[in-house]
């Protein structure tokens, strides 16, 4: 089973989501541990293969949470947020430059760590 690694305040905007919010968002994290999908669970176009994207929803709103898979034997949970936009599903431009300043910032640990090692 792969370990879940949590970036920056994405960890605490969870604890902060719903109970049912909270509870779809792990069970789908838990099956990306067992290395499977959850229907919950999309690509997320436009940052390469292994980001995606859980999407959850309740009276409240829509919720979102962004992890990767491909990178090491660990999933990144990179970002969490509540959708705020109720038209259209496409997920907020402020969000997904955070998600591509996480990764970018992610890629570049990994890549000096590895480095080290050699």
């Amino acid at each position: 089973m792969k370990r879940l690694t949590w970036l920056a305040d994405s960890r605490s905007k969870v604890k902060s989501f719903p109970a049912d919010v909270r509870d779809g968002i792990g069970y789908a994290l838990y099956l990306a541990q067992l290395g499977e999908m959850s229907s919950t669970s999309k690509p997320l176009h436009g940052f390469g293969g292994g980001v995606l994207e859980i999407s959850a929803n309740d009276a409240s709103g829509t919720y979102r949470a962004v992890y990767t898979v491909s990178i090491g034997d660990l999933i990144y949970v990179v970002h969490a947020f509540q959708k705020k936009s109720k038209s259209g599903i496409e997920t907020p431009r402020t969000e997904i430059e955070l998600v591509r300043q996480r990764l970018s910032q992610l890629r570049r640990e990994v890549k000096s760590a590895e480095a080290k090692k050699s």
